[in-house]
């Protein structure tokens, strides 16, 4: 792994300690000690589900891509994972903010950016992988 990667892996683990403290929040909002109503409780249970299995999914597309020596437009398009990985749960937590929300708001539209940089990251990944795998 060049040392950019390997900068990045470690400051992509250091953020598993803010999905753990998200997880005892989560926790302490589905026991019903911090207020939340129905929408909030799904939509913060989501954006912890995202984060924690977005950002493992981001290491090892990471690492796929290192070992095997991709480089140029598809491993910096692989890097979207990593992107969903804070965008998608920032519209989960960020779209239902406030007091009792009806609804999510315009911050919603963050898991839809993700959801497409995600999908343009593992697709360039892919195509990247059975590129250097035929070469």
């Amino acid at each position: 792994m060049s040392t950019s990667q390997t900068i990045t892996a470690g400051v992509v683990l250091l953020t598993v300690i803010g999905i753990a403290y998200g997880g005892s929040f989560l926790l302490r909002v589905l026991s019903r000690t911090v207020p939340a109503n129905d929408l909030q409780r799904s939509y913060f249970r989501a954006g912890h589900a995202h984060a924690g299995v977005l950002v493992i999914l981001g290491l090892v597309v990471m690492l796929l891509m290192a070992v095997a020596g991709v480089t140029g437009l598809f491993a910096t398009l692989s890097m979207g994972v990593l992107w969903a990985a804070i965008l998608m749960p920032a519209g989960f937590f960020l779209s239902v903010v406030g007091r009792d929300p009806e609804k999510p708001n315009g911050l919603r539209y963050l898991i839809y950016a993700g959801g497409l940089v995600l999908v343009v990251g593992v697709g360039s990944a892919g195509i990247g992988l059975i590129a250097a795998g035929i070469a």
